[in-house]
């Protein structure tokens, strides 16, 4: 792959990384409960729901980092390393963890939005969990590729 085309798709996880982070900041403040909060605290301390959301988020941004990182190193043409495997299992892990939070996430809605309508909520936890499941399915089917390559090449290493 050529260095150009690695260095785009880091810019393009960075970029991914500012709008997730800009979005997690300025959504809850025109959200409909802390739309009429007057402090920055009853905005962002008072939600539970916005401390899931926070807590979960730590795993989809250390999943930016891992990628961000195989990209690297594919950059620096070590794609079949022990490396690249160790960051896609951790992509892999994370995505698994994002589910677990937006299941949980989506069992709060349920229960404080018992009477209302919390289609959107939920078809948005769906999307994410969708999405979580293609990205862990794709990092463990790479993840199982590249060790089988490495093995490979460990033992082509060991013959020479």
């Amino acid at each position: 792959m050529k260095k150009s085309s690695t260095i785009f798709l880091q810019v393009v996880i960075v970029l991914i990384g500012i709008v997730a982070l800009a979005l997690l900041l300025w959504e809850p403040q025109i959200e409909g409960v802390n739309a009429h909060a007057t402090t920055l605290s009853e905005i962002y301390f008072d939600d539970p729901f916005l401390a899931l959301v926070y807590i979960g988020s730590i795993p989809f941004f250390a999943a930016l980092y891992e990628a961000f990182k195989v990209l690297g190193y594919v950059r620096q043409n070590k794609t079949f390393s022990p490396a690249v495997v160790k960051a896609l299992r951790t992509i892999k892990y994370c995505a698994i963890t994002i589910i677990g939070f937006v299941v949980v996430d989506e069992i709060f809605i349920m229960l404080n939005h018992g009477d209302d309508d919390a289609a959107g909520g939920v078809f948005m936890g769906v999307l994410i969990t969708f999405g979580s499941i293609v990205i862990a399915t794709a990092a463990a089917m790479f993840e199982q590729i590249l060790q089988n390559a490495v093995d490979i090449k460990s033992e082509n290493d060991l013959v020479v």
